[in-house]
């Protein structure tokens, strides 16, 4: 039963990892913060407001409303090229309106979150190996594979660990450096893919200690087995 749990765990820490790792601007539902600018002036009663949203490989903007007179007009967003590393750009800043922002977000901080896809990958392979666990031929686990999926799950879920670390470090870094710099004219809000790396982070420690589970009753079943004569 406690090795049939393994893969589900498992699973659920795959599809997880897979949906942050695929995140923003490829899946724009999926992001790990949002800035929010509104601003306004009493000159001819203007005001502007945009958003942006910052993924694992990029980021997407809004479309930009501008007010002037009663008068709206608004500009298309669009998103950045998917790439390793990213910093708050001159498209970042004509979205929310805003200047002086370019040391925000660090190319080299943001390139570490190539580690997503790394667990992901890792992750997958473990659920592979757990797979053979079990044997419909015989009631008891296979050791090996066994012994095998702790051993990558573990890496993985060292790996998620400092993922997840890393992406609320990153996220409250960044929201310092607003927080000082904007002066109330952005606002950051924490996005959903930091919350689903710490979902897959719990899901691969519970794969473990459900592996490490199986592997001990098998090891007491074995030595009764044993002690009976039966092996």
């Amino acid at each position: 039963m406690l090795a049939a749990v393994t893969p589900f765990f498992l699973f659920v820490a795959f599809l997880l990892l897979l949906l942050v790792s695929l995140s923003l601007p490829i899946i724009k539902s999926i992001f790990l913060f949002q800035l929010t600018a509104n601003t306004s002036a009493s000159f001819l009663d203007s005001s502007a407001s945009g958003q942006a949203r910052f993924g694992v490989w990029g980021y997407c903007t809004s479309a930009v409303t501008v007010e002037v007179v009663g008068i709206n007009h608004e500009t298309a967003g669009q998103c950045s090229a998917t790439r390793l590393g990213y910093q708050f750009d001159s498209n970042v800043a004509n979205a929310l309106h805003v200047s002086g922002f370019s040391d925000t977000i660090s190319r080299s901080l943001s390139a570490v979150l190539v580690l997503h896809p790394i667990a992901c990958a890792l992750t997958f392979l473990a659920l592979v190996t757990s797979l053979f666990i079990t044997s419909r031929r015989s009631q008891y686990i296979s050791r090996p594979a066994a012994l095998t999926t702790l051993g990558i799950a573990l890496l993985a879920a060292i790996i998620t660990t400092i993922i997840f670390l890393i992406d609320v470090i990153f996220v409250a870094v960044v929201r310092h450096r607003i927080n000082d710099e904007s002066h109330g004219v952005l606002q950051l809000s924490w996005g959903n893919a930091v919350w689903m790396a710490l979902g897959a982070t719990i899901a691969l420690w519970g794969a473990i200690v459900s592996d490490c589970a199986s592997l001990c009753a098998f090891g007491r079943r074995f030595g009764r087995k044993r002690a009976d004569g039966r092996y």
